[in-house]
C-alpha cells in the first residue's frame, strides 16, 4: 500500500514512518524538511512541500495513495496554526476526495489531534472524565484549530469516496520531545525547588510516542476505526510522575506541599514580576484532576496504551545526556 504521511519528518510522524517501513508499505512523506531520517530505503519517497504555500500540488502529493496520515502541527508559532491546522487541511481534504474520484478507490484518511479539543475544566481542581462524548470546548489557538480541523475532516467523510479516523492523544512524551516542559519540570526537581499544591491525587496525563504511534497504525488499517474518534492517554498521579523524575535524576524525594489557596495568592501578588515561576496556568496544572478515558479505544480496536509513564520517563532525560 502507498501511504502518505503529512508531517514525515516531526516527533511523531518519524516513528510513524519507521513502522510503517518497517511493515512494508510505501510511504511518501511529505514535510518542508529536505531530508530524510532513513536515508536510502527504496520504500520512502521524500517529497519537500510547504503546506502554507497555496500554489503547492496537493494533487500530486495525494496521487497513487490510498490512506493519508496527516500528522502535520504548528507548536509554536500562533499566527501560523489558522493557515496550517485548517486552510491546509481543508485543501489537502479536497485533493484526496479528487483523486479518490479519479482512481475509483476510496482513500481513508487519519488524524493527530489533541485531547485539548476537550478544554481545561471550570474549576482546575475538579475530578472530571473525559470520554469521546464529550463535548468539544477547546481553549487557545493551538487546540482551536486543532477542533476546527477535525471537524473538516469529519464533514468531509463520504462513502466511497473518503473515510476517516481521528486520534486524539494527550500530552505525548519520549526521547527527541520537541516540547521542554517535561525536561524544565526536571530541573526543577534536580534543584530541590518543587513542591506539591492542594490535596495529594492530582493527574499527570501523558502517553509515550509509540503508544501513540501503534494507535495511529490501527487507525489506518483496522476497519473498525473508520468513522471513529479515540482519545488516548495513560494517565497516572503527578506523585508517581514526579518521584519517578526524581529517582532518575537522582533528587531526593519531594515532599513539600502548598495549600492551593496559598499557591494562588502567591502566583497573583508575583504576577506584575518578569518571570516569576508561580503562575495561575501553573498552578493549574499542579491541581489537575481530568482523566481521558481508553476505554473505547479498547472496545472498538482492543488497544491500550502499555508504556507506563513512571517506568519510561527517564527516556526524556537520557536523551538528553546522551546529546
Amino acid at each position: 500500500m502507498k501511504i502518505l504521511l503529512v508531517g514525515g519528518a516531526g516527533f511523531i510522524g518519524k516513528r510513524l514512518t519507521h513502522l510503517l517501513l518497517e511493515a512494508g508499505h510505501e510511504v511518501r512523506a511529505l514535510s518542508r524538511q529536505a531530508r530524510s531520517a532513513h536515508g536510502g530505503n527504496s520504500k520512502l519517497e521524500w517529497l519537500q512541500l510547504d503546506l502554507l504555500d497555496r500554489s503547492s500540488d496537493l494533487d500530486a502529493a495525494v496521487e497513487g495513495c490510498s490512506l493519508v496520515f496527516n500528522c502535520a502541527g504548528e507548536l509554536r508559532n500562533e499566527a501560523l496554526m489558522e493557515a496550517l491546522h485548517v486552510d491546509a487541511t481543508a485543501r489537502l481534504l479536497a485533493a484526496s476526495k479528487r483523486q479518490a474520484k479519479i482512481s475509483g478507490r476510496p482513500l481513508h484518511w487519519v488524524q493527530l489531534s489533541s485531547v485539548g479539543a476537550y478544554g481545561p475544566p471550570v474549576c482546575a481542581s475538579a475530578e472530571r472524565t473525559i470520554t469521546e462524548e464529550s463535548l468539544p470546548a477547546p481553549r487557545g489557538a493551538y487546540e482551536v484549530t486543532k477542533t476546527k480541523a477535525d471537524d473538516l475532516v469529519i464533514g468531509n467523510a463520504q462513502p466511497g469516496v473518503l473515510t476517516v479516523s481521528i486520534l486524539r492523544p494527550s500530552n505525548v512524551f519520549g526521547p527527541g520531545m520537541p516540547n521542554g516542559s517535561l525536561r524544565h519540570w526536571g530541573r526543577i526537581i534536580q534543584q530541590r525547588l518543587f513542591f506539591y499544591v492542594g490535596a495529594p491525587g492530582a493527574v499527570s496525563t501523558y502517553v509515550h510516542v509509540d503508544d501513540v504511534v501503534e494507535a495511529l497504525m490501527l487507525c489506518g488499517f483496522a476497519p473498525a476505526a473508520q468513522g471513529q474518534v479515540f482519545n488516548l492517554s495513560n494517565d497516572c498521579t503527578q506523585e508517581e510522575l514526579v518521584e519517578a523524575m526524581a529517582r532518575h535524576l537522582g533528587a531526593g524525594r519531594p515532599f513539600i506541599r502548598l495549600p492551593e489557596v496559598l499557591a494562588r495568592t502567591l502566583a497573583a501578588g508575583g504576577s506584575w514580576l518578569k518571570r516569576f515561576p508561580l503562575t495561575h496556568a501553573r498552578v493549574d496544572s499542579l491541581v489537575g484532576r481530568t482523566h481521558y478515558s481508553c476505554q473505547k479505544l479498547e472496545a472498538v480496536l482492543g488497544y491500550r496504551p502499555s508504556r507506563a509513564i513512571p517506568d519510561y520517563i527517564g527516556e526524556v532525560f537520557i536523551h538528553d545526556e546522551a546529546n
